[in-house]
């Protein structure tokens, strides 16, 4: 777990973010990636738990989605644990994706050993 926050405190520094603020108080973030003019991944997205079902999340997928149509991207994914796996978080976390407009395409253990990984997509053109 500290490997995988390190790797998430420098990918701050060098990705693009959107930063959701409330009362001054920083309550989510999300990193995101252009891996090609055609596709960005979101890298990151953390919400503060008192802010969970608020609409914080869904207005950051929103904001991302509609700058990357403008600058002509057309897939947007996502990679979260997968449905074999039998944590209720991640559950929810594969609901708030599709309800987003995210579908899944894969799941694969390649990825990270030891914990499936579920590849979603969302379309933007």
């Amino acid at each position: 777990m500290a490997d995988a926050n390190d790797a998430y405190v420098k990918a701050a520094r060098e990705l693009p973010a959107l930063i959701a603020r409330a009362g001054g108080e920083t309550v989510g973030i999300l990193l995101h990636h252009r891996h090609f003019p055609e596709a960005a991944e979101i890298h990151l997205m953390a919400i503060s738990p008192a802010w969970h079902r608020r609409g914080i999340g869904s207005a950051m997928i929103g904001k991302l989605a509609a700058d990357l149509r403008l600058d002509a991207c057309q897939i947007l994914q996502v990679k979260t644990l997968g449905p074999s796996h039998p944590d209720p978080n991640y559950a929810r976390t594969r609901a708030f994706y599709h309800s987003a407009g995210f579908l899944p395409l894969e799941e694969t253990s390649a990825l990270w050993p030891g914990n499936p990984c579920l590849l979603m997509v969302k379309l933007l053109a």
